[in-house]
């Protein structure tokens, strides 16, 4: 079984900062791609930003030059930095995991962080 357990969530001003973190815990044998997308009210989820074990990223065209994901592959962890937040980043982010067990590989979510940003 495994489980991703975000944090870092809030209401911050625009133009203000933000990170969101995620673990994921249980009998994880590796880790691939993580990442990040968010849903904001009456829209789809969309993705945000994607790691691979490797280290490369891919990030959505909105978010490009102030949004930073990272990750720490020995504690099965992954950052999103978010810098100078517009309004429209209101949404329910969740973090998104490739994840092979001992037994299974699997694609697993968070169970989601609402960011508001507003004055």
């Amino acid at each position: 079984q495994v489980q991703l357990v975000e944090s870092g969530g809030g209401l911050v001003q625009p133009g203000g900062s933000l990170t969101l973190s995620c673990a994921a815990a249980g009998n994880i044998f590796l880790a691939y791609a993580m990442g990040w997308y968010r849903q904001a009210p009456g829209n789809q989820r969309e993705l945000v930003a994607t790691i691979a074990r490797n280290g490369w990223t891919n990030y959505a065209n909105f978010v490009k030059g102030r949004f930073t994901i990272s990750r720490d592959n020995a504690r099965n962890t992954v950052n999103l930095q978010m810098n100078s937040l517009k309004p429209k980043g209101t949404a329910v982010y969740y973090c998104n995991a490739d994840i092979r067990t001992w037994t299974l590989r699997g694609n697993y979510w968070g169970q989601g962080s609402q960011v508001t940003v507003s004055s």
